[in-house]
């Protein structure tokens, strides 16, 4: 199994110098904290999804509360890379309105990126195999390219349709700082998420001729993105060229 490789070559807790400690054990609390959110207040979101008026009326009558918990799935969503974030997000648009439903969604994105930014540069790659076969990985080479990473990076979370989960982890083994990073990638996660929200929304007031023909509208928009992707890919992510390992804490890259 992929989590029990990867568990097996963690670096033992005596070669962990003290701030990677520190860091681990940060990342440790900061999973253990979403994973309380979720149990505690993610569940019932879960099942409320499914029954729209329900989920709306609920969200109304905790409030603050329900805002948090509805950001605390979003950011356990961005951390466990597998679980799909786009239902969510017009969940947040019924619920919510496509303004605030934006507003929600894009921290709960942020406070999960920083958590995934941190363990990535905590465990190196391993973090990143966990989810993420190494030809995934290898992919997104093109970040090694340190004039245009920025831009590359910032158009890639920009285009609905392109895997921003894969992008998010692998982002941890480049030499970007956090800060900058959240600059670029917060921002331009922006028109994937408005999308969805403002679907949700329009199926909120029952209006669910324009929903359709947002649904359909981004279904076209993800695939030419997609296709875009693909093709940066193609041309930047020669197999001669992979993203290198990042072991204990070290970035080797040349990004």
């Amino acid at each position: 199994m992929r989590w029990k490789s990867v568990l097996d070559r963690l670096p033992r807790w005596s070669r962990m110098t003290s701030r990677q400690r520190w860091v681990l054990a940060g990342s440790g609390a900061f999973v253990l904290l979403l994973l309380a959110i979720f149990w505690f207040a993610g569940r019932p979101l879960v099942a409320l999804v499914s029954d729209a008026d329900r989920f709306r009326e609920w969200v109304a009558d905790k409030g603050f509360w329900g805002q948090l918990a509805f950001m605390g799935m979003m950011t356990l969503q961005i951390v466990v890379a597998f679980i799909p974030g786009e239902p969510l997000e017009i969940a947040a648009g019924y619920a919510f309105g496509a303004w605030q439903g934006t507003v929600l969604c894009l921290l709960g994105a942020a406070g999960g990126s920083i958590g995934v930014f941190l363990l990535v540069r905590t465990l190196g790659v391993r973090a990143v195999e966990a989810f993420f076969p190494r030809e995934k990985i290898d992919e997104v080479s093109f970040l090694r390219e340190g004039r245009r990473r920025d831009l590359l990076l910032f158009l890639a979370f920009f285009i609905p349709g392109t895997p921003k989960d894969v992008l998010t982890y692998v982002s941890g083994l480049t030499r970007i700082s956090l800060g900058r990073w959240l600059l670029l990638t917060t921002p331009a996660r922006i028109p994937s998420i408005i999308t969805s929200t403002i679907g949700g929304d329009a199926l909120g007031v029952g209006n669910f001729a324009f929903a359709a023909l947002v649904f359909a509208a981004t279904v076209v928009i993800s695939g030419a993105g997609l296709l875009v992707y693909r093709r940066v890919c193609l041309l930047r992510g020669a197999p001669d060229h992979p993203v290198e390992r990042r072991e204990e804490g070290q970035c080797r890259t040349d990004c």
